[in-house]
């Protein structure tokens, strides 16, 4: 009779560790579905109607954003090129999801812009349906304020990838220039590259390989000239990107 108050004890320990046990077990269930029921997976896109991906990730609790557009021929217009994330990739809801959107084949034809005024530039671009890219200032005492001096694509350039064009604009002597456009150092002796780069103060690094000599030929086709040493092979950026005085350019030199 005296063991009974002990047997009581045990007994509702034991069962105060069940239900503590459910709790925990039920509390845990209810997390993992709180979690991953916030998550979802980021459906194929690719080659989708703008508007029936926006439908498709609404329908998810995604957000769909349009980042880029691109000339495309593969492509349909209206059509989506590529996503990110990828498709099955498992991100929470409410995510934004960015795609690049295909203009269709090029039909534009690039205006040219040299010699315009920058206002007017500006204005025939959007007429064209186009878009005006980045804009650079060097000074040029040959040409008066504000006239585009160069244009990147050139005009009637085919098979751009984006419905943009880049402007170097002249600018007057005493301003210091934001930019350059990068001209072609290929086949000119790297010294007289790294002068011209120097004088603006944008800084170079010089990588020298090995040419292989060129066989002379057979008699039916002209000999191709061999590369002279010191001759740029190659350069970082290419010819036409914008460059500024953080830019570092790289050059493939041959020995």
């Amino acid at each position: 009779m005296k063991s009974r108050p002990f047997v009581n004890f045990f007994q509702v320990a034991s069962l105060l560790m069940v239900l503590v046990a459910v709790a925990l077990l039920a509390a845990i269930t209810t997390m993992h579905f709180a979690i991953h029921g916030a998550e979802v997976q980021v459906p194929a896109l690719n080659g989708m109607t703008v508007a029936d991906a926006r439908s498709e990730t609404a329908g998810l609790g995604l957000s769909l954003e349009v980042d880029n557009r691109y000339y495309s021929g593969d492509v349909a217009a209206g059509h989506i090129l590529s996503q990110s994330p990828a498709p099955g990739t498992v991100v929470r809801r409410e995510w934004r999801v960015r795609v690049a959107e295909s203009l269709g084949p090029q039909k534009v034809d690039v205006p040219g812009m040299v010699g315009k005024e920058e206002r007017v530039a500006a204005l025939t671009l959007r007429r064209s349906g186009l878009e005006l890219g980045m804009t650079g200032y060097l000074p040029y005492g040959k040409a008066t304020e504000g006239t585009v001096l160069a244009q990147d694509p050139p005009a009637h350039a085919q098979g751009i990838e984006r419905p943009s064009v880049n402007l170097l604009v002249a600018a007057p002597d005493d301003n210091a220039p934001d930019g350059y456009v990068m001209p072609d150092l290929v086949g000119s002796a790297v010294v007289s590259v790294q002068a011209q780069l120097t004088k603006v103060g944008i800084k170079s690094t010089t990588n020298f390989v090995d040419v292989p000599v060129t066989p002379v030929g057979n008699g039916e086709a002209p000999p191709i000239l061999p590369v002279k040493p010191g001759a740029v092979l190659a350069q970082t950026p290419v010819a036409g990107s914008r460059v500024d005085q953080d830019t570092q350019v790289k050059l493939t030199v041959a020995k």
